[in-house]
């Protein structure tokens, strides 16, 4: 107990003095003195390639760069794909063709995005999209039977996640100015995968069992056949030792896998490994410690380069066009975590409310002030209606009921905020109690889901 204690006292003496209760101020000082890279994402993390409207996923960048660029100062270079899922050009139903994501990435003046392993260099799935990852993404491989989908997988493919692509499509040798990165498998795995990777060392701290009072976890993993009666107490400096074992392992890897690319290839090389931030201090107690101490080994060494994405791309510029499948790092790589027999019923009302707010914005060009709340807040909980974290939980199991609960909620805002503008009367208190709810995107611009086709 006396060792929590002092670690949540080091933490809260940080927030307020370190930090000066500002954690976003913090990372924006790491950024403008160059020493990370802060990329967006979309708004609510929506699900981009199972929205129906083009308007939506305009909708949903415009939000996240303008929300970006409020809070750090800048326009955002890159973005993270929510969940990794990209979809390409195709052509829809009706015979029109609906643009790649790259197109809006690049309408947004995004010029990079990272994507699952198996989309550049082609084959079967690996880690994340293969469930063999800790976390909520291997419990849905033991929650369903997830044929593969020939759909979603291409043959193998001499492309390398160790060198960026512009974004081409299939059909052409055009591409974009957008440009892709791949998720490096060899590296992740080491530190995400559910097998002999680190955070299952024995001398780690044991996630599932808790004291039954403070839900503090005083026990490491001891074994992995050790039921948890058995579990032997946590000793922080054997977590200790392990970690820096463990983050000169990581360093010494990325070096022998750059050294080899260098060797085989002639260039420069560079690896990136991307997680859930969730796994480091969550599901890995001793990730943040361990991330801290990678830093410093690799920085120690001097034929390696720490940089940021946007920083390697300009001065080593990308040269190959690559075309991308429709893809994700959900299970077999395909949309299934987002879209199946549990989750297919919350589509329909997203895609009706998708049309409905072009109708609207549509309607009222040059809306009043009335209506310009309004809208603005439709406009909002539509967004929030398109997260894709509420199909996600009922997949996993996770928060199945509070999904549910959320996804009706915002459905529920979103019509009667559009009956009350119906009624000739609008309702600015009924927008403004919404909007204080929740508090996201002050400058929201409801024409930002003005219809694109």
């Amino acid at each position: 107990a006396k060792y929590y204690q002092k670690n949540f006292e080091a933490i809260k003496y940080a927030f307020h003095n370190r930090f000066n209760r500002d954690i976003i101020g913090a990372f924006r000082r790491l950024q403008e003195e160059g020493l990370i890279e802060i990329i967006t994402s979309a708004a609510t993390h929506a699900y981009l390639p199972l929205l129906s409207r083009d308007s939506s996923i305009n909708a949903q960048i415009k939000a996240a760069v303008q929300s970006y660029e409020r809070l750090f100062g800048r326009k955002p270079k890159a973005i993270w794909l929510p969940e990794s899922a990209y979809r390409p050009a195709y052509i829809a139903e009706d015979g029109h063709t609906r643009a790649g994501l790259e197109t809006f990435l690049e309408q947004n003046d995004l010029h990079l995005f990272f994507s699952e392993t198996n989309a550049i260099t082609g084959g079967q799935p690996v880690g994340v999209a293969a469930g063999e990852v800790i976390g909520p993404y291997s419990e849905i491989k033991r929650r369903y039977v997830i044929p593969p989908n020939p759909a979603f997988q291409i043959s193998e493919r001499p492309a390398t996640t160790y060198k960026p692509y512009f974004v081409s499509e299939a059909s052409s040798e055009d591409h974009s100015d957008v440009t892709v990165i791949g998720r490096n498998n060899k590296t992740v795995m080491q530190v995400w995968g559910t097998t002999e990777a680190y955070p299952g060392d024995f001398d780690y701290r044991e996630f599932y069992k808790k004291a039954g009072t403070s839900g503090l976890q005083y026990w490491r993993i001891t074994d992995v056949k050790t039921d948890f009666a058995s579990k032997d107490y946590y000793h922080p400096e054997w977590a200790a030792y392990k970690i820096d074992q463990h983050a000169e392992h990581f360093a010494h890897l990325v070096g022998d896998l750059l050294r080899d690319y260098q060797q085989q290839s002639g260039e420069f090389g560079f690896i990136a490994s991307n997680f859930d931030t969730e796994l480091f201090g969550h599901w890995w107690y001793e990730g943040v410690a361990w991330l801290g101490q990678v830093l410093r080994h690799l920085a120690s060494i001097r034929d390696i380069e720490l940089t940021t994405a946007s920083e390697f791309i300009q001065r080593h510029p990308t040269k190959d066009g690559l075309h991308i499948p429709e893809s994700s790092w959900g299970s077999n790589g395909t949309h299934f975590n987002w879209d199946n027999i549990e989750t297919h019923w919350m589509w329909q009302p997203i895609h009706d409310a998708e049309v409905h707010m072009e109708s609207l914005v549509a309607r009222f060009p040059e809306a009043n002030d009335d209506q310009h709340l309004l809208l603005n807040q439709i406009a909002r909980e539509l967004l929030l209606l398109q997260s894709s974290d509420w199909p996600f939980l009922i997949t996993t199991g996770q928060a199945r009921e509070y999904a549910i609960q959320r996804f009706n909620q915002h459905l529920e805002r979103f019509n009667k905020l559009i009956d009350s503008l119906d009624s000739g009367a609008p309702d600015r208190s009924l927008a403004e109690n919404y909007y204080e709810l929740d508090k996201l995107f002050p400058e929201i611009d409801y024409r930002w889901f003005a219809a694109l086709e």
